[in-house]
């Protein structure tokens, strides 16, 4: 009997359709939409930031991946400046010689085998070259 009574029970209920209810549902459904829309919105928003995120995170790595190739070059270009700057003292110390006729002079004796009076050249073959000749031989 317990359940022909629960059966009878369940048929015999009737949703009340008054202004009231009708309005509270209403509202159930507004309150549902505003949560779908927030979750949209939240997930838009979501979405739209980590793209944001990735594209300032690979901006990121490119600068630095660039300032790291410029600081290398620059390195490169500072030991160069080093090596000109060597080479420009050795040049400025070779002009002041060739500023003077003493060393021009003897300058001009050891690359062209001449002589001041009463000396004497000799030549003394060099190592290296006398090896390469033979060598080559």
């Amino acid at each position: 009997m317990a359940n022909g009574y629960h059966r009878h029970r369940e048929t015999n209920i009737h949703k009340i359709e008054n202004d009231y209810v009708r309005q509270a549902n209403r509202q159930k459904q507004k309150v549902a939409k505003k949560k779908i829309g927030l979750r949209r919105r939240l997930a838009v928003f979501f979405l739209i930031a980590s793209v944001v995120i990735i594209a300032l995170v690979s901006a990121l790595l490119n600068q630095n991946e660039r300032l790291a190739h410029k600081e290398a070059e620059k390195e490169k270009v500072l030991a160069e400046l080093e090596e000109v700057k060597k080479e420009q003292e050795i040049l400025k110390l070779q002009i002041k010689k060739l500023e003077d006729d003493e060393y021009i002079a003897k300058l001009a004796r050891k690359e062209y085998f001449l002589s001041d009076e009463g000396e004497i050249i000799f030549t003394i073959p060099d190592e290296k070259k006398e090896k390469e000749e033979k060598n080559n031989d």
